[in-house]
């Protein structure tokens, strides 16, 4: 299956919810008026785009509409996908080109963040990369266990310690084998808990220091894992973490299983802060590199 039928079968369900009804909206029209970007703003709140989101949208389609004497509103779904195209790209690339470069992967439970971690593991791999895994989530033996099936999975080492281990010591470990090893990549997962942001601040800050001082010119990522079926509080959970810790980049999980696609715009636009991946499947090759254009074109697509 090619990237952008996998990127457009796991947009389904929010074609079929939302863009949809925008489609249907949009034929109810004989003139591209008012009432038209007032009901399509309405639409696209009600699909997770956020209201500041759709505000900016709609004001821009007016601009657009104005400006290229538009006139069909059958045509403004096109417009839709250039808009959102433009909103959603720049900054997709991982950055991680020195040998070895290390990201660090957040993410509150239940969101598939250790999942997500053995997928990415295994996209690197495939590129030709050596991954090493790091199970710095030591306060849930279960993250060390997953962890270790997925590295398994992926075929990358997994360097851990004991449950309840200083986080910190499991990603110097993992440098130090890198180091050893050759490795191009280092993928730790660390613990997620919102709860207690002073102490995840102080273990994240720990880490970073640990990373500085062992490998002072590396590239790295710190990506955080949102869970899409959550809808606007994925972007509450995420504005938490930057305020707290500060990020380079998400990854949408779970696509394929919500009508609320539309809450990557919302992300990107509400925290400025790029999409990287998208989850759309279950499979191990589902997590795919996030492309501007290719999501636009298969969320505002006739179906």
């Amino acid at each position: 299956m090619g990237l952008f039928k996998k990127i457009k079968d796991g947009l389904k369900k929010t074609r079929e919810s939302v863009v949809n009804k925008i489609d249907s909206m949009l034929k109810s029209f004989t003139k591209i008026d008012e009432e038209l970007f007032e009901e399509l703003e309405e639409l696209l709140i009600m699909g997770d785009v956020g209201v500041n989101t759709a505000t900016k949208i709609t004001d821009e389609l007016r601009k657009r509409v104005k400006k290229e004497g538009v006139t069909n509103p059958e045509d403004v779904l096109g417009l839709l996908q250039e808009i959102t195209a433009d909103m959603l790209r720049g900054g997709e690339e991982l950055h991680i080109d020195t040998k070895p470069s290390i990201i660090l992967v957040i993410g509150v439970n239940g969101v598939g963040k250790t999942t997500t971690i053995g997928k990415l593991a295994n996209n690197l791999r495939k590129q030709g990369k050596k991954v090493i895994l790091a199970a710095a989530d030591t306060f849930r033996a279960a993250a060390i266990d997953q962890l270790e099936i997925w590295g398994e999975r992926a075929k990358c080492e997994v360097i851990k310690q004991k449950e309840g281990s200083d986080p910190a010591a499991v990603v110097y470990d993992a440098i130090s084998a890198a180091k050893a090893r050759g490795a191009d990549v280092i993928i730790a997962d660390t613990a997620g808990r919102l709860h207690n942001k002073k102490h995840l601040m102080g273990e994240l800050a720990k880490i970073s220091r640990i990373i500085d001082r062992e490998l002072p010119n590396a590239d790295k990522e710190f990506l955080i894992v949102l869970d899409a079926t959550t809808g606007q509080n994925a972007v509450n959970q995420a504005k938490a973490f930057k305020d707290s810790t500060g990020i380079t980049g998400i990854v949408l999980t779970k696509l394929d299983g919500t009508a609320k696609g539309g809450v990557v715009l919302s992300i990107k636009e509400e925290l400025n802060v790029p999409v990287k991946y998208i989850g759309v499947g279950e499979q191990m090759d589902d997590l795919q590199p996030f492309d501007a254009d290719d999501f636009a074109k298969a969320l505002f697509t006739r179906t």
